[in-house]
């Protein structure tokens, strides 16, 4: 993990807000670079700042990393990871995708030459099946089968 990430993210708390988007059997991912050994896909989200509500935060997000304008819905479950130096907490909501086109957007707090995000698409539940778990957030492994996602509740320690 580069030192960038360490300096930006770890030995601390963060409270994230991420947002679960299907849209025709299709889940929205983001793929992260220097997270993982290769790819890292996870669902769009990121920390929330302070005086910013979660729903706030989904919406600002997803601007962010996809371009794209959303409606956040239900909260569905809460995930924390902890493993140094990273400590995260993570407030998952059902979004509903409002407009806009998805295109690969950027990390604000990263310089552009230490950018993480390398792609952003709507994967097939297949698609999500075939990988890798160390390539997809931990999330899923609490799931038999990837579209079952949406039907999470609760508390999962990753």
């Amino acid at each position: 993990m580069p030192e960038s990430i360490k300096n930006l993210f770890g030995n601390k708390v963060r409270v994230r807000a991420c947002g679960i988007c299907v849209v025709d059997n299709k889940l929205l991912m983001v793929n992260h670079k220097h997270l993982a050994e290769n790819d890292f896909w996870a669902p769009p989200g990121g920390g929330i700042e302070l005086y910013e509500t979660a729903h706030q935060t989904l919406e600002r997000e997803f601007l962010e990393e996809t371009h794209i304008k959303i409606k956040p819905k239900d909260l569905l479950f809460v995930t924390e990871f902890c493993a140094e130096p990273l400590h995260a907490i993570e407030l998952f909501f059902e979004v509903e995708w409002v407009e806009g086109a998805i295109r690969k957007g950027a990390d604000p707090e990263m310089k552009s030459e230490q950018q993480i995000i390398v792609d952003v698409r709507f994967l097939s539940w297949e698609e999500i099946a075939q990988m890798e778990k160390n390539q997809l957030h931990g999330l899923f492994k609490y799931v038999a089968e990837p579209a079952k996602i949406i039907d999470l509740r609760g508390y999962f320690k990753l």
